[in-house]
């Protein structure tokens, strides 16, 4: 007994060196606040004031947001009125954190204490999950979500059928959180099923059945009493097509996943192959499901990791791909965690190969989308040139990305008084509505903007290089707008051109 518990106190205090550890390579991570952060705060600011002084919320808000903004913009921008973005990209981290600890419970539950290390420990450094918690989005709630309710269908598996129904919630929260978390749903689904069947047989299906029940009554309530839909829509399943090839994207799977998802192959056909190999000494004595149960589980774990790669082939898109990836490796990390202990071997034969699959996912993660993180450019100079000509509470500004200006000087102005570059309603003087080019064509040449800011240099899915060099030219030819001044952000990274009106 003493000796069990002293195992217990050892593992706990291993997994909390890896939540350090995690907690330090995110922290590491320094930058403004990218497009994606602005949208996502600011939409939380929106709701609060609508709640607190009816402040006008827009009507199509919703469909420019991939999660319902009354969930975790809400709490995030609470935070942020406190402690600013770094308090709100804190609050990401608590999620991740989270969400590390209930993988490893979930895999202790699943199959031991030491595959649940390996699988925290893997988990910890995969670059969606650096990024993720030190990025002011609802996307690392969604995965914190995701994973409280894994383990609660893993924790009641052998309770009596209808303790399933307390993961119904939290599932269909991740779900409004992150619309994209749908795609793990029929993983949830199935999961009920397999880890109460060694202990409820057929009965087991009777649980699935339940949890679909569960999951299904809110959300078709959700959607057909409020406007998720049209969010869901045009976010999620038609609003994100692009151009990106499948080579391109397989890639980039397989540079940010590779090793993770090559570990937990392996770990699946093991599993499958031996149910026990001395992962701890404290279930020699338990029974060993099935060859075909252990298979199944392998598969579905793995196969989850999939879903992010199908979908965004389907979407030709790779805008947001890391977080997508995130949803699938956090089912996938168990049985990763089950092939790096199986790499170890009995007896702690070979740990150096575990060594070198855990040092080559972090290298991944260090220097993949950690490097991401400081892609975007720093605007904070930006910020301090633009507030000196922002009139408090007035006038009307254009910008490639306006989110992130809106957000730094939200105290003086506010989103709706910023056009961006991807669609205009401009109603001239004659009270013709004008559209597309012609519709920044004529408002500039009007001068209807009192501050015009160009050349931003954003990500994937946020520039919209077609319409850019429209509207300089239609800068350039107004003869309406003098240069103000030029924020250099680097060779590299390009400038953005401050333009007000004469």
């Amino acid at each position: 007994m003493a000796g069990c518990r002293r195992r217990t106190w050892v593992s706990r205090a291993i997994l909390l060196s890896v939540l350090v550890f995690q907690a330090a390579l995110s922290l590491r991570l320094e930058n403004t606040a990218f497009q994606d952060e602005a949208v996502h705060l600011a939409s939380g600011h929106v709701q609060i004031a609508h709640l607190l002084n009816g402040t006008p919320v827009p009507p199509d808000y919703a469909s420019h947001f991939s999660g319902t903004p009354l969930l975790c913009p809400v709490l995030a921008a609470l935070v942020d009125a406190r402690f600013g973005l770094p308090g709100a990209r804190l609050l990401s981290l608590f999620f991740m954190l989270g969400a590390t600890t209930l993988l490893y419970a979930m895999t202790r539950r699943l199959f031991s204490e030491r595959p649940a290390l390996a699988a925290a420990a893997l988990f910890a450094v995969i670059p969606s999950t650096i990024v993720l918690g030190h990025f002011a989005t609802c996307d690392s709630a969604a995965v914190f979500l995701l994973a409280l309710a894994a383990w609660s269908i893993v924790r009641t598996d052998r309770a009596p059928l209808v303790a399933v129904l307390l993961a119904a919630p939290v599932a269909v929260l991740a779900v409004g959180t992150k619309y994209a978390a749908g795609l793990c749903l029929p993983t949830l689904v199935v999961l009920a099923a397999l880890v109460a069947w060694p202990h409820r047989g057929r009965r087991s299906i009777v649980r699935a059945v339940l949890l679909v029940i569960g999951l299904a009554a809110p959300i078709l309530a959700g959607l057909h009493f409020s406007d998720v839909l049209d969010g869901v829509g045009a976010t999620t399943t038609a609003g994100g097509h692009g151009t990106d090839g499948a080579r391109e994207l397989l890639w980039k799977s397989v540079v940010w996943s590779g090793p993770m998802f090559l570990t937990a192959c392996g770990g699946a056909i093991a599993y499958a192959r031996r149910g026990r190999m001395n992962e701890s000494p404290s279930v020699a004595r338990l029974g060993v499901p099935g060859g075909v149960w252990r298979a199944l589980l392998g598969l579905l774990l793995c196969g989850t990791a999939l879903l992010a790669l199908g979908y965004q082939i389907n979407l030709a898109n790779s805008v947001a791909f890391y977080e997508y990836l995130g949803f699938g490796l956090l089912f996938a990390a168990s049985m990763a965690g089950v092939g790096l202990i199986r790499l170890v071997g009995e007896h702690f034969r070979f740990p150096q190969l575990a060594c070198v699959v855990w040092v080559a996912t972090l290298c991944v993660g260090v220097t993949t989308l950690a490097e991401w993180f400081t892609s975007w450019p720093e605007s904070s100079r930006l910020n301090v040139a633009l507030r000196q000509y922002v009139t408090p509470g007035a006038g009307r500004y254009l910008a490639e990305a306006p989110d992130v200006p809106a957000y730094y000087l939200r105290d003086i102005t506010d989103r709706t008084r910023w056009t961006s570059l991807r669609s205009i309603g401009y109603q001239d003087t004659h009270g013709a509505g004008r559209h597309g080019e012609d519709g920044y064509r004529k408002a500039l040449a009007d001068g209807w903007f009192d501050v015009v800011v160009l050349d931003v240099v954003v990500l994937d899915g946020v520039a919209t290089p077609r319409m850019e060099p429209v509207v300089a030219a239609a800068v350039r030819g107004s003869g309406k707008y003098r240069p103000l001044d030029t924020v250099s952000f680097g060779e590299d990274q390009g400038r953005d051109r401050i333009r007000v009106k004469r």
